[in-house]
């Protein structure tokens, strides 16, 4: 069972809160309709049970606030909005990534791709699926983790009448297995049709709570559609009629040769134009909005022609919609994910994998190393034939003009991304908002960042040099006594300039302030340390390995002189130096701007 109580938005300057000391409960085994018109605050009430919008109360998911549960994508699952993802991830390697962050086995993907009917469109991009799949991949993503509770806001937008119809299916066999459905919509008919249960919103203010039945006799003014092409004189008619008969009749006109007559039955109405010879090309009785909270504007669809009202007692002879999987086989692989969802899943490796799906599901990835790749290159070889420049700078494809060399810079990129399109697409929003700053999430982006960064730091030295020796000769690419030192610098830039990138992303929350923390370096911190740096008051610490030889005493080995030695000439270089305290005061910036205990992973 769903439990919110006092549900209170934080008012913005002089307006009312769009959500007011709201209370109401969904309970399992039922589809609850939250109905209110636009600006009712449907969405808010969702964002506020899901801490995801500012104010006061809470909501407990069978008994429990959503910030007390460690795996909140396998107890709740949400759909606000547009689908999150971004638009070059292929359809399965956005679910993929998904289950990697739900810890969910990935085979879980496939079989969700089937039950909401994506069969076949696997390798589609995000960008290019047609409105229908994007809700049903929403809704896919939604049921990832076989939630007990899904949270749905208008899950049927834009879809067509037989796509709503199988949508709605779906949540009613999910509530079937016991499970707790609540969905907005602002169409009082989609209400009574779908729903057990509809919660009526006016203002951010409870309204009613009500089972469907009794909604649609108290909330729903019933209405006789009449089209006939003597509109006006029916209209005459059956007005004048009432008048005499002292009955309170409503006509009203609507699109020519349409009358809507509220008060009537269609007996009644079908006798009087049969008395005035008025051809009748169409008769019906809908229960359409009618003058009160939460009716909805829109036209209904006919209780006899079109699409037929469902109520709580023909809502189970609705047939299935045609070429989707059948209700008993959704229920089934329901069954399949809830059984395959009480293992237990949780491992340090669920945010690794998450990340890695993350990183090579798209296209930017390769091609920002194609293009460091083509650089470095073209560099090394136009450095190379002047003769001039050093041999580091020479095999880093580094030019005295450039602030870093083309290695760091796409390093510093990826990792820019790793934060940056979680912003711009946020795929974890159905777990606990847009871009949780879990510290296991933080680790995985710094530790894929640093392994990715090596490898393209130590690619690119072995392109350039194989470059460099097929056209120079290998006579004129020696190889330097102090490369163990140089190595150690270069992988020591690159990897700064990665977690950089994730770092000043993370804070900024964009990929563009990653880049801005890259180029930072070079730009502005690098001067001024080489100011601080050099002059005649200047300490040294090169006596530093002596004095740790005896404090240690005889368990200090010869060995550890020169690796220490080593590191303090790597890390006191000024672009050393400037790296550390940038990554140092980022890094606290980001655990002061987003860690909190409750988000975990």
């Amino acid at each position: 069972m769903l439990q919110a109580i006092g549900l209170t938005s934080t008012p913005r300057r002089d307006r009312p809160p769009a959500v007011d000391d709201l209370t109401f409960e969904a309970r399992s085994g039922a589809v609850t309709a939250l109905l209110g018109s636009r600006g009712s605050g449907k969405t808010t009430t969702l964002r506020l049970m899901l801490e995801l919008e500012p104010g006061r109360g809470i909501t407990y998911f069978r008994g429990r606030p959503l910030h007390r549960i460690a795996q909140p994508p396998r107890e709740v699952g949400v759909l606000l909005g547009d689908v999150p993802g971004h638009p070059s991830r292929t359809l399965r390697g956005q679910l993929r990534m998904l289950c990697a962050a739900t810890g969910v086995p990935a085979a879980r993907a496939d079989e969700l791709v089937r039950t909401v009917g994506l069969t076949g469109l696997e390798r589609r991009r995000i960008g290019t699926l047609p409105i229908g799949a994007d809700r049903r991949l929403g809704l896919a993503s939604a049921l990832l983790g076989t939630p007990h509770t899904l949270l749905l806001d208008e899950p049927a937008a834009g879809l067509s009448v037989p796509e709503s119809a199988w949508l709605y299916e779906l949540l009613r066999a999910h509530a079937a297995e016991g499970g707790t459905v609540l969905y907005t919509t602002d169409d009082p008919k989609d209400a009574v049709r779908n729903a057990d249960r509809v919660v009526t919103l006016d203002g951010g203010r409870l309204v009613a709570d009500q089972d469907t039945a009794e909604f649609a006799r108290t909330r729903l003014r019933p209405r006789v559609v009449v089209r006939t092409p003597h509109a006006a004189r029916l209209a005459a008619a059956v007005t004048q009629e009432a008048r005499a008969a002292r009955r309170p009749v409503e006509v009203v006109a609507e699109d020519g040769n349409r009358l809507s007559v509220y008060g009537s039955d269609c007996a009644a109405v079908g006798d009087t134009a049969f008395r005035l010879g008025v051809p009748i090309h169409r008769l019906a009785e809908e229960r359409g909005g009618g003058g009160g909270a939460g009716s909805a504007a829109g036209e209904a669809r006919p209780a006899g022609g079109g699409e037929e009202t469902r109520t709580p007692e023909n809502r189970a002879a609705a047939p299935t919609a045609t070429g989707r999987p059948s209700e008993g086989t959704r229920s089934e692989t329901l069954r399949a994910g809830r059984g395959a969802a009480r293992r237990p899943a949780r491992s340090p490796l669920r945010p690794l994998r998450y990340e890695l799906h993350r990183l090579l599901g798209v296209p930017s990835t390769p091609l920002v190393v194609a293009a460091v790749l083509l650089v470095s290159v073209t560099l090394a070889l136009l450095l190379g034939r002047g003769g001039r420049a050093e041999l580091p700078a020479v095999v880093a494809g580094w030019p005295a003009i450039s602030p870093l060399p083309p290695a760091a810079l796409g390093a510093g990129l990826l990792g820019a991304f790793s934060f940056g399109e979680e912003y711009r697409y946020p795929a974890l929003t159905t777990g606990r908002g847009a871009v949780p700053r879990r510290p296991g999430l933080l680790l995985a982006k710094l530790a894929v960042a640093a392994v990715v960064a090596l490898a393209l730091g130590a690619l690119v030295v072995a392109v350039d040099l194989e470059v460099l020796r097929f056209v120079h000769g290998a006579e004129l690419v020696p190889v330097p006594r102090n490369w163990p030192t140089l190595c150690a610098s270069w992988l020591g830039l690159v990897v700064g300039c990665a977690w950089a990138g994730v770092l000043g992303a993370g804070v900024f929350r964009a990929a563009a302030a990653g880049v801005a923390a890259v180029l930072a370096v070079p730009v502005a911190f690098v001067p001024l340390l080489q100011k601080m740096l050099t002059g005649p008051s200047v300490r040294s610490a090169a006596g530093l390995p002596a004095r740790l030889r005896e404090f240690a005493g005889p368990q200090w080995s010869p060995s550890l002189d020169r690796w220490l030695e080593g590191a303090l000439r790597v890390v006191g270089q000024p672009a050393g130096v400037a790296l550390s305290l940038t990554l140092t005061g980022l890094f606290c910036a980001y655990v002061f701007t987003g860690l909190r205990r409750k988000a975990r992973w």
